[in-house]
């Protein structure tokens, strides 16, 4: 038999985090957060998405031994403003045994019949900005810094519930030697005199915090066509520029800006901190944050996270420029590999910026919907 207990106290909360840890023990794909980070973000005094949102988590037990987690979440933006009755869950983690999964899954549907919404998906985070998704090929991979991984038993518990597939990912990789420079220098150059465009790039981070306000909005405007958008507020904002942006490289941030100075194209780009935050072994002390600033200054893996472009210039060559700016630093960093975080398998336009690499699916990922109502 197993029993469920919220979530009240600071001890539970790490239990809550550390969960994870005891599960993916011993595999050497899963890649750990830093349990204080983990845990500050579900502090609701410090982070502001919890003005827009409520998360209620839970912890399964049988024989007073932790089997199973789960976050129960519902964003109101999406519920109120977009009239999407959506339960949302995330951080959902349990043994190979369906009772546990099952205790996991009702509470969650049994909290949004209890707010009228109709259906329950998962797993994902609060907005477009989180993890996403329950792993289904591409196991034998090591998992990027933004994304959860999962046992292959995983998938299996969500049928069994009733579950059906919602939305597919795709994780894809191009080796750094297969990009070839001639598909976009011509096009960037010629793009950059007809609309008067030009490229920005920086080496400190006081030169990148005048543009991310601007970076956000434009983050907002191109990414609103995806299904599940939901738009990052001003706070969240404030939040990201003192909480992230500060720990990305400048180097690896690219703007696109017209004759005015306003910004059209962005591209934030972080070296793989996967293999670091595997020896920090979600600690920064005492040695932890040696390692990420030893990737950070030296890793040879690069990572896609963000890449947007103002829609009225989508479609007219900007991600030219944005390419090959990376590729002029890829070459001085001696970067050998290139990662895409997950993406819509039917994300179109995704496919067209990335039409002319050979680019490698290593991994897909799924969410499952479930009907309430």
């Amino acid at each position: 038999m197993v029993t469920l207990k919220e979530v009240q106290t600071k001890k539970e909360l790490k239990d809550f985090v550390k969960f994870p840890f005891k599960i993916y023990k011993d595999c050497k794909q899963w890649t750990p957060p830093i349990i204080s980070e983990e845990i500050e973000s579900f502090n609701k005094q410090e982070n502001p998405v919890f003005k827009n949102a409520d998360a209620r988590l839970f912890l399964c037990f049988r024989d007073n031994e932790i089997v199973g987690r789960i976050a129960a979440i519902i964003n109101w933006v999406e519920v109120k403003e977009q009239k999407i009755k959506k339960m949302r869950f995330g951080w959902c983690d349990f043994i190979d045994d369906l009772e546990v999964s099952q205790a996991l899954f009702d509470t969650v549907q049994d909290i949004g019949n209890k707010h009228d919404l109709e259906f329950v998906e998962g797993p994902v985070g609060f907005s477009n900005l989180d993890k996403v998704g329950v792993v289904t090929e591409g196991f034998d991979t090591i998992a990027l810094m933004v994304t959860w991984y999962n046992h292959p038993y995983y998938a299996k518990h969500y049928e069994a519930s009733g579950f059906k597939i919602e939305k597919e990912y795709v994780e894809t990789k191009i080796p750094f030697t297969n990009i070839n420079k001639d598909v976009f220098y011509k096009v960037q150059d010629l793009i950059k005199r007809r609309y008067k465009l030009r490229a920005l790039n920086f080496t400190k981070t006081s030169e990148v915090m005048p543009y991310v306000d601007e970076m956000f909005e434009l983050f907002n405007i191109s990414y609103a066509s995806l299904p599940s958008f939901v738009p990052v507020s001003d706070e969240q904002i404030a939040y990201f520029k003192k909480k992230f942006i500060s720990f990305v490289n400048p180097e690896y941030i690219k703007f696109v800006v017209d004759s005015q100075n306003a910004l059209i194209g962005f591209a934030i780009v972080m070296p793989s901190f996967a293999k670091a935050l595997q020896k920090a072994k979600g600690k920064l002390f005492p040695f932890g944050f040696t390692h990420i600033l030893h990737a950070k200054k030296y890793g040879k893996d690069a990572v896609f996270y963000l890449i947007g472009v103002r829609p009225d210039y989508q479609n007219k060559g900007v991600h030219s420029i944005i390419f090959n700016e990376y590729h002029e630093l890829f070459i001085k960093k001696g970067i050998k590999m290139c990662y895409r975080t997950p993406e819509l398998e039917n994300n179109e336009a995704a496919r067209k910026i990335w039409r002319h690499f050979t680019s490698e699916t290593y991994r897909k990922r799924k969410t499952f919907k479930k009907n309430i109502k």
